[in-house]
């Protein structure tokens, strides 16, 4: 079966950065990138950069360059982000099929999330792209909510018939349950797309990075690269999306209870030296990662034709796998009625 990225030869990507006057030396890395295809090209002129291609059919063009304008201004703001680099006067590219940008090359390494300071300086950063992402809507890109990250998602995997039929009947339970607790929040319930930023109980909606986890978080030691500055630089906004701050700041907690409690009291320190953070958000934190929950069988269903995924993902598909969602919605469930974290 032909999938997105067949025809994404070596030979076309260095064909494409000539198009756009960047010429490869013909050294190509393919970095760890599952939604997109990501290298990092060496150039004749000893340099190098990073080139995405774009998943066919995920974003269209006004999307993927609102997402490039979000970039720009948060640099503008000087918010250490990674965005792609203007070329020919524009950032978004297109060849053989495929949309594309070049950015530059930024190292680092992950940061220590046990690390209190590490944390603070993270929510630091994380209010200024705040602040940022609060002056403007995005009018193209959607909205994280209960209709994007549950309803559609759910209706999609049973239409292609990916839930197995001795696992479907408790799954959909699990999922229509999950989505009647969430849809008690309006914030998650409503779509979130401008009227001065706000929702119906109130809690701001904001332009977010959207999937902040580590591993889009890189750390620069000081010194290490004078174009940044110690310290945290984000990287892939490609799943930049309007919803609650709170989004960017639950997939950085791990552990138990206290050290939940304890990781989140560092970044809203960090954070509230720059902004206010709003407290009634910590309660969209478990109905968050239910949907989290949700989007990602989803995501991994609707990219079964792509080698990639079923080479890094067999277990998906099988009926322990459903099982195991079926379990842990229940999980979800009983944390969405426990009194949320308090700071």
């Amino acid at each position: 079966m032909s999938h997105a990225y067949q025809s994404l030869t070596p030979d076309l990507v260095l064909d494409a950065l000539e198009g756009v006057g960047l010429r490869g030396d013909g050294r190509l890395t393919a970095l760890s990138s599952y939604e997109n295809r990501v290298y990092q090209v060496q150039l004749e002129d000893g340099s190098a950069v990073i080139a995405k291609f774009y998943r066919p059919g995920r974003w269209s063009r006004a999307q993927i360059l609102e997402e490039h304008a979000f970039a720009a201004e948060l640099m503008d703001f000087e918010v250490p982000a990674i965005g792609p680099l203007a070329l020919n006067g524009q950032t978004l590219h297109h060849f053989g099929g495929f949309d594309f940008s070049i950015s530059p090359r930024r190292g680092g390494r992950a940061p220590e999330l046990d690390d209190g300071e590490v944390l603070e300086w993270i929510g630091r950063f994380l209010a200024r792209i705040h602040s940022v992402g609060s002056r403007q809507p995005f009018l193209q890109r959607p909205a994280l909510n209960v209709a994007t990250f549950a309803v559609e998602p759910m209706r999609w995997l049973i239409d292609h018939n990916m839930v197995p039929l001795d696992v479907q009947s408790a799954w959909t339970r699990g999922v229509e349950a999950a989505i009647s607790a969430i849809s008690a929040h309006p914030t998650l319930r409503e779509a979130t797309a401008g009227s001065g930023g706000h929702t119906a109980d109130e809690i701001r909606v904001l332009r977010l990075h959207g999937d902040c986890h580590p591993g889009n978080i890189l750390w620069t030691p000081a010194d290490a690269n004078p174009a940044l500055g110690p310290g945290p630089h984000f990287v892939d906004l490609d799943d930049a999306r309007t919803g609650p701050a709170v989004q960017d700041f639950w997939m950085l907690l791990s552990g138990d209870r206290q050290q939940r409690t304890r990781q989140l009291g560092a970044l809203v320190d960090g954070y509230e030296q720059f902004r206010e953070f709003d407290r009634a958000e910590l309660a969209l934190i478990e109905p968050l990662r239910t949907l989290r929950l949700i989007h990602y069988s989803a995501w991994l269903g609707r990219r079964w034709t792509d080698p990639t995924f079923p080479a890094n993902f067999p277990w998906f598909g099988s009926s322990d796998y459903w099982q195991g969602q079926v379990q842990m919605l229940e999980e979800q469930l009983e944390a969405m009625q426990e009194d949320p974290l308090v700071v």
